[in-house]
């Protein structure tokens, strides 16, 4: 979102709560997750969103290289970190 009158770029608000919500609503649901390791490195693959937790998630990722669930924390996604996307 950009302010015309001042020509910041301003960061969309979200809490931390709605965060929650929309993780609920991708429960047992195929999921895209794109995870930024940083240095300009970053990891894309799909799954299932095997557990929602009251401080974390976990996803089940379809490919073979991965050994087990993965689990992130809501705030991962809040920072951006970790970005998820309903795969229909």
């Amino acid at each position: 979102m950009q302010n015309r009158k001042n020509n910041v770029m301003l960061k969309n608000t979200r809490n931390l709560s709605e965060v929650k919500e929309y993780v609920k609503t991708c429960g047992n649901s195929r999921i895209r997750v794109n995870v930024n390791l940083g240095r300009n490195k970053s990891l894309t693959f799909s799954g299932v969103l095997s557990g929602v937790y009251p401080a974390l998630f976990t996803v089940l990722p379809d490919e073979k290289n991965f050994l087990g669930k993965t689990a992130y924390s809501y705030s991962d996604l809040l920072c951006g970190a970790v970005k998820i996307k309903k795969i229909l």
